[in-house]
């Protein structure tokens, strides 16, 4: 995996080939020292389409080029390294702070902007950074391909050690007429269970019927299973075939198994047992021959201890069983599941596919997903709908909406480049003191000085819209002690905004106000933040708040 320089002032080894593109002479000659001392392999290009020819001619991993230039622009140069070379990440050069530029650049794809003059430290971080994502891509890439050739299961979508029992426990029944008994719980992809097993069988090219049991009362269930005859009653005016006549020669798929009431349990076992059907209201049997696969997300041994399912019936349905494990127990997959729906759900809605960085991953495994993968799929479609294709920096997953896309009318917060309607927002950050620079650098990393991307974002809403002119909330204080903060912040404001939409240079300041306002007491100040109280301690931990050191007098 490509790496930074351990220290943004020292020379390293960094295995990458970085295009650089401007029409300036002394800009391109600074970005070329800068990369070769770092390490990086660097070819210069004069204009768009020196640099088209060259990137015909070899592969790079990244291209740092200018937005305005003679001839082609940036915007334009990036539109066809996105299609051509996809996995060359884009990251925009300009010297002019245009809120235009930036939504054309992140729109585009473009893995950063930068802002002329740029620091070394600034254009280290950030090239760092978006090499390190498109590694991660890679690799993620790599790791579904390995799944889809070795086990070929569809939407089943894991590499984590339980998944893969599944796999060959599945694999290794799907070719028989053997029944199988799916339990896992709500949202574990029990059906893509079924699914894998009909087409992985010689009775792919027959019927797959599903039934949710669940969802029908009992004359109705009967009905649907079994079938009825003209005239049966009320209503019943013609023959109807039953799903299992339906499933002839194919997989039946019973979910919610556990739902049937006893009558209906009764007549199962029978078909079960003979493979015949007598519709509701005849006497002639129908003889059938149907794989049933059924699920549940209940405990059917327990049901069958507790009389409410039939013994009989559940050695039937247990032949093979297959557990399906909850999200909680395979969170090594959830990289892979959030790529996959992101994919599959950019392609559905016809947006750009969005890139979820580091924060926004650590933000999901810390959640218990009482919803399984179905509660995930949901909200990374959510996240396609609103992210606008830029990466997501942040996301609060009780909300299920990316923090850094929320309100995106007026504007939006995409890879720390804040877009907003009105004022051009800021997009570099003011210089830090050096005794502020080294206090917020022991917090996990700091921002780089210069980065283009640490300024806040504000967002319209009542608070900050009745303000005279609409402004943007007052900048806080930036003294680096935890002296009192409240007297420099509006803190109402700040939370209109929603903690995760503002950068992480005022982050730490929002939390020591909410902490001094709240007297200490972190369960009132994470109310007041709008998170919860354990991720308002990750993050005292990641910013390395000293709660002791805060004054609450």
């Amino acid at each position: 995996m490509t790496r930074a320089p351990a220290s943004p002032g020292e020379a390293g080894t960094v295995d990458a080939r970085v295009l650089v593109v401007d029409d300036d002479r002394a800009v391109r000659t600074a970005l070329d020292v800068n990369l070769r001392r770092a390490g990086y392999h660097v070819t210069l290009a004069t204009s768009g389409e020196e640099a088209l020819d060259l990137l015909h001619a070899q592969s790079y991993d990244a291209l740092l080029t200018d937005v305005r230039m003679g001839g082609m622009s940036g915007v334009d140069l990036l539109g066809h390294v996105r299609v051509h070379w996809p996995d060359t990440r884009v990251l925009l050069m300009t010297g002019v702070a245009s809120v235009e530029d930036a939504v054309a650049a992140m729109k585009g794809g473009a893995a950063d902007y930068l802002i002329k003059p740029i620091s070394r430290d600034a254009l280290l971080v950030l090239l760092a950074r978006a090499l390190d994502a498109r590694a991660m891509q890679r690799e993620l890439a790599q790791l579904r391909r390995d799944v889809d050739a070795r086990y070929g299961f569809e939407d089943l979508v894991g590499i984590s050690p339980v998944m893969r029992a599944v796999y060959e426990r599945v694999g290794a029944v799907a070719d028989s007429t053997a029944r199988v008994l799916v339990q896992g719980e709500t949202g574990t992809g029990k059906e893509l269970i079924a699914r894998a097993l009909h087409y992985r069988s010689r009775r792919a090219r027959a019927p797959l019927v599903a039934v949710n049991c669940g969802a029908l009362p009992e004359n109705l269930l009967e009905s649907e299973l079994f079938g009825h005859e003209r005239g049966a009653f009320t209503g019943a005016v013609r023959t109807h075939a039953g799903k299992f006549e339906q499933a002839d020669g194919g997989t039946l798929f019973l979910d919610e198994i556990g739902e049937i009431p006893p009558s209906v349990q009764v007549r199962l076992l029978r078909v079960l047992e003979v493979g015949e059907v007598t519709r509701v209201g005849g006497a002639q049997p129908v003889r059938v021959d149907v794989r049933v696969v059924a699920a549940t997300n209940r405990d059917l041994a327990a049901e069958v201890r507790a009389g409410r399912f039939r013994a009989d019936l559940y050695y039937r349905l247990d032949v093979v069983g297959v557990r399906l494990p909850p999200l909680r127990e395979r969170l090594e997959d959830l990289p892979l599941l959030v790529e996959h729906f992101a994919r599959r759900h950019a392609a559905r809605h016809g947006r750009p596919t969005p890139r979820f960085g580091a924060d926004a991953l650590r933000s999901l495994l810390a959640h218990d997903w009482p919803g399984n993968v179905r509660e995930l799929e949901h909200l990374v479609e959510r996240t396609v709908l609103f992210a606008g294709g830029g990466e997501v920096a942040a996301i609060e997953v009780a909300a299920g909406e990316p923090a850094a896309t929320r309100d995106a009318d007026p504007g939006t917060v995409v890879s720390g480049v804040g877009v907003t309607g009105g004022t051009p927002p800021r997009l570099a950050a003011p210089a830090a003191s050096s005794g502020e620079r080294g206090e917020d650098a022991s917090a996990e990393g700091g921002a780089a000085p210069g980065a283009a991307s640490t300024g806040p974002r504000p967002r319209r809403s009542p608070s900050n819209g009745d303000r005279e002119g609409g402004g943007p909330p007052p900048v806080p204080s930036q003294t680096p002690s935890h002296h009192d903060e409240r007297s420099s912040l509006d803190l109402d404001a700040i939370a209109a905004m929603g903690l995760p939409s503002a950068s992480e240079a005022w982050e730490r300041r929002v939390i020591v106000a909410a902490l001094q306002e709240a007297g200490g007491v972190q369960a009132r100040a994470a109310r007041r933040l709008g998170v919860s109280r354990s991720n308002l301690n990750q993050r005292v931990q990641r910013l390395g708040i000293v709660l002791r050191a805060v004054s609450y007098e």
